[in-house]
């Protein structure tokens, strides 16, 4: 389980559940299993602080490089 936060502030936004190796590009909305805090405007995901997160792409949020952070274990075995 990854806890995924602002690179900004370093306020947590969700925690999710990573399957396979790689990278962090999209984060499926099914696998967030707990919400900390974020604002959804114009089609993109915020920090509260203004830093823009992602882009909601319907069923995932496409993530933005560089603004934000994640720290846990990913579930390599699925």
């Amino acid at each position: 389980m990854l806890t995924v936060k602002c690179a900004a502030c370093r306020r947590k936004l969700w925690k999710y559940l990573k399957l396979g190796p790689g990278e962090v590009l999209r984060c499926h909305k099914d696998r967030i299993s707990k919400v900390f805090g974020f604002e959804e405007r114009e089609g993109k995901i915020w920090c509260v602080c203004g830093k823009p997160i992602g882009i909601d792409k319907g069923t995932y949020y496409s993530m933005v490089k560089g603004n934000f952070t994640y720290a846990g274990t990913k579930d390599p075995k699925r």
